[in-house]
């Protein structure tokens, strides 16, 4: 089952900088999760690619790594301009895939390579940025994160307000659960948490309760199912996969707020028979073999990322 992919979370910019990040390697083809010669293959195909940054890393500093891994998209981008083209709207989503092209959205995971500076949100709108967490793993200026705990600061507060402002998607996943529920307070636009699973299947703090993603759809928003083994469960399969969304499908009976977020390129093992992008046919072939409809996968494959997009970055 070919159907087109939007995925909202992959670590490849980082990826593509390989262990000295220093020496980008090549979206075109490579060993890593993704690449334009498999991606080609897919019926249409939407990633957003993160720049990383936290003051966690070592050997590079996060405004160093923040420039470096914007450059190697950018490059990689205008190498490969009749394969990809970022996309700044979601008219330029649906433009690209009429053309057979992938498209690229730009997004933030820590904002550390920016110094978490509210005021800095509109120049990074203006290069194409449009979803950002608060954090990563780590607590910092603006909030807690999963493995820290504390809330949303005053910070963190106009952080959201201004980033929603701007038109730029507000991205839970890594918070502190009490920081979830600050944001949920206080948002005026649809939340997204590109890259989480469901605790109740997989009991990890990276994941989301019942309470949670409800709290999501409530917004209008949409949950990225992550293929990170950790996160899916132990010694997961396509059927552990599978359990997850089927479980947020109880929850969301319409199918409207479940999406995918594999962060690709951003953990050293993922689900069992999820090897890359190339492996979307067939988590879908298994999604409609465990019953559900293929306008619910094409739901949660392409139209419930997309439509988050159009409410939110016009």
């Amino acid at each position: 089952m070919n159907i087109p992919v939007f995925d909202l979370h992959c670590d490849t910019a980082c990826a593509l900088l390989g262990s000295d990040r220093n020496s980008a390697g090549s979206l075109r083809k490579n060993q890593l999760h993704i690449d334009l010669e498999r991606a080609k293959k897919l019926a249409g195909y939407a990633q957003c690619f993160a720049c990383y940054t936290s003051p966690l890393m070592e050997g590079v500093t996060p405004v160093v790594m923040f420039e470096r891994e914007l450059a190697t998209i950018q490059r990689e981008i205008e190498c490969n301009k009749r394969l990809i083209s970022i996309a700044y709207t979601p008219e330029d989503i649906r433009a690209n895939r009429e053309k057979g092209k992938m498209s690229a959205i730009l997004t933030i995971e820590g904002p550390a390579g920016f110094g978490y500076a509210p005021e800095l949100l509109e120049d990074l709108s203006l290069i194409g940025f449009r979803m950002t967490t608060l954090t990563w793993n780590e607590k910092n200026p603006l909030a807690g994160s999963h493995l820290t705990g504390g809330g949303l600061t005053d910070q963190g507060r106009e952080f959201v307000k201004e980033a929603q402002r701007l038109g730029m998607l507000i991205d839970v996943s890594h918070l502190s659960d009490e920081a979830f529920f600050n944001i949920m307070d206080m948002t005026q636009m649809p939340i997204v948490a590109s890259h989480s699973n469901s605790r109740r299947i997989c009991d990890v703090s990276r994941n989301l309760t019942d309470d949670m993603f409800r709290a999501i759809c409530a917004t209008g928003g949409v949950v990225g199912f992550n293929q990170c083994d950790a996160f899916v469960g132990e010694n997961p399969t396509l059927d552990t996969a599978c359990d997850h969304i089927l479980h947020w499908v109880e929850l969301d009976s319409e199918c409207t707020h479940i999406a995918l977020g594999a962060d690709l390129d951003g953990c050293d093992s993922l689900t069992g028979g999820f090897d890359g992008v190339q492996s979307y046919p067939a988590l879908a072939q298994r999604l409609l073999e465990r019953g559900l409809t293929e306008q619910m996968i094409e739901n949660i494959f392409w139209n419930n990322a997309m439509g988050v997009f159009e409410k939110c970055c016009m």
